[in-house]
């Protein structure tokens, strides 16, 4: 699965949680630049994460994820992509 794909199946997850179809992500986002992000939603994301792309993701490499570029970098490898 390429880049593009990834970040757009990410960037829905984030529509569908926000509740905002006119959402934009950018891989330099954060925690810091979204509002409603705080740890529950946090977790809630990682959780999405997981389901839509059939992963599972370590505390650690949770932990490791300070923006979006970071967390594509992470399905990424977890993708084996």
């Amino acid at each position: 699965m390429k880049r593009q794909e990834i970040f757009a199946k990410v960037e829905d997850i984030f529509k569908d949680l926000l509740d905002d179809e006119d959402f934009k992500l950018t891989e330099e986002m954060s925690a810091d630049d979204i509002q409603e992000w705080d740890s529950l939603f946090h977790i809630t994301l990682i959780a999405s994460i997981e389901d839509e792309f059939k992963i599972s993701i370590s505390t650690t490499e949770v932990a490791k994820a300070k923006n979006i570029g970071v967390m594509l970098d992470m399905i990424e490898r977890e993708l084996g992509a």
